[in-house]
């Protein structure tokens, strides 16, 4: 049964649950398996590592300021949100579109991600073959289960999944420092600038792609003006360890000098960390990270979903998408109608790519990932923006936390946003002329916004004052009194 904003499952996750959500959501193990092997080949091979950690940096200085805004916004929008609250109602509805580009691209991509590898891994371990999309079709179909549940069922799923991707990944770790060590070689000069920088940063950033989803749970999240801060904070910091001493492990393996030619041999395989694992774990814990390759890319598909389904459910709510999309499970608090919505559509696309017949691997795949990150990567400087932009309208006199750290940040993320439209091609790891042109969809989307504020100015004044009016769903919460009084918030 749903109601119309019955409400979502308020006071349900905690620190550690947000912390799965988004790491889920970020999937360490395609990021090292997929991303940090393109990274290694034609980044800055040897000197990966270094990369991660900057990229690290410049999230952390950025959280800085997300950390404050955290605490005067309490709202299921995310970061469309926060470039309300900085930026005003226009922006906003473009951070809006970018994040629906953003967030529901990164699905289709998961979509087809998730079915091609389940589908070749099954067929490499026993022989059975099936076209791609009937294990696509079967992912959609157990999200889409799972979200009906509830977010605090899809945590404890997404916690289990997560758990064991990341112990493989430390057991890979630990087996390289005992066999070869890790190589000092990676803190060279001429190793960081010998290949390319600005691809070496991009491919570290997107491993952070997915962090921000922390907000969008504020409204699910126990004590959210505290939890959300520490969640961001903790998320950031495990996906860098994680980013920075695996990639360290795996060009220490394969020697830090010819880590970019090694990389550069196994790219068209995909399949580095691979035969590293073989190298130094031993044949069956390999396959054991094949299998559970399938778990990470199901978990990310499900925390992705999550995400994507939340800015619609907000959107839907203050009446800017239609309000059917703000109905809830009565017995969950599940957003079940714009989740449904979310899933029909990505999965209609996805399919649309099997009926033509063409290969998911070099087309579904580079390009929807591609452009959902680069979408993502444009929300995330937005809301940096917005961030300082805010704090410098309220006269803040923090300057540390709001303005210097956050304002670092967010010309990193600046940076990023750029070479990730430059280097598009390469970052969707295709060069076909048709996915050359997909960063498109983010200028589209912009206009299509301009043009929605417009209109929404003109003719639905109601709505566009409830862009503004709608920031802070904080007093919904169950004993928001004493937590206000906590923190000294006024009601």
């Amino acid at each position: 049964m749903t109601t119309p904003d019955s409400g979502l499952q308020r006071g349900s996750l905690g620190v550690g649950a947000i912390v799965f959500l988004v790491l889920a959501a970020v999937a360490p193990l395609t990021g090292m398996i997929v991303v940090a092997g393109i990274g290694i080949a034609i980044g800055t091979g040897g000197g990966t590592p270094i990369m991660y950690v900057a990229a690290t940096i410049v999230f952390l200085l950025f959280a800085a300021g997300y950390a404050q805004m955290a605490k005067t916004i309490v709202n299921a929008g995310g970061f469309y949100v926060y470039v309300v609250r900085g930026l005003g109602r226009t922006a906003g509805l473009v951070a809006a579109g970018v994040a629906l580009v953003g967030y529901n691209c990164f699905v289709v991509g998961a979509i087809g991600t998730s079915g091609f590898f389940t589908g070749s891994i099954i067929e490499s371990l026993t022989g059975l073959h099936s076209p791609w999309w009937v294990w696509s079709l079967i992912s959609v179909v157990l999200a889409w289960l799972l979200t009906r549940s509830g977010i605090d069922f899809s945590t404890k799923v997404l916690a289990v999944s997560l758990t064991l991707e990341v112990a493989i990944i430390v057991a890979l770790d630990i087996a390289v420092l005992v066999r070869h060590g890790y190589s000092m070689h990676i803190f060279d000069p001429k190793v960081i600038t010998g290949g390319s920088i600005g691809l070496g940063l991009l491919f570290a950033a997107t491993a952070f792609v997915g962090f921000e989803a922390t907000g969008l749970f504020s409204e699910e999240a126990r004590d959210p003006r505290r939890t959300i801060p520490r969640a961001t904070y903790l998320a950031l910091i495990v996906l860098g360890a994680i980013g920075a001493i695996t990639t360290w492990a795996i060009v220490s393996a394969v020697g830090v000098a010819q880590a970019g030619d090694v990389g550069k041999a196994h790219l068209s395989a995909g399949d580095l960390v691979f035969f590293v694992s073989e190298q130094n774990l031993g044949h069956w814990p390999t396959v054991l990270m094949q299998v559970l390759l399938l778990v990470s890319l199901f978990a990310a598909l499900l925390a992705l979903h999550n995400a994507a389904t939340r800015y619609l459910f907000a959107l839907g709510r203050v009446g800017v998408l239609p309000a059917a999309l703000a109905r809830t499970r009565a017995t969950t608090g599940a957003p079940v109608v714009a989740s449904t919505v979310q899933l029909g559509v990505a999965t209609v696309v996805a399919l649309i790519f099997a009926v033509i017949g063409a290969d998911p691997a070099t087309t579904l795949v580079p390009a929807f990932v591609g452009i959902g990150t680069l979408g993502i990567v444009t929300l995330q400087a937005l809301a940096a923006t917005a961030v300082v932009v805010h704090f410098r309208r309220a006269k803040s006199t923090q300057y540390l936390t709001t303005l210097i750290l956050p304002g670092l940040g967010g010309i990193g993320l600046w940076v990023a946003t750029v070479l990730a439209f430059a280097n598009f091609p390469a970052m969707a790891g295709s060069d076909s002329p048709m996915i050359g042109k997909l960063p498109w969809l983010i200028p589209i989307a912009v206009v299509i916004a301009l043009v929605a504020a417009y209109t929404l100015k003109r003719r639905r004044p109601a709505v566009w004052a409830a862009l503004e009016q709608d920031l802070d769903r904080a007093e919904e919460l169950p004993g928001y009194g004493a937590i206000a009084d906590r923190l000294g918030v006024e009601l």
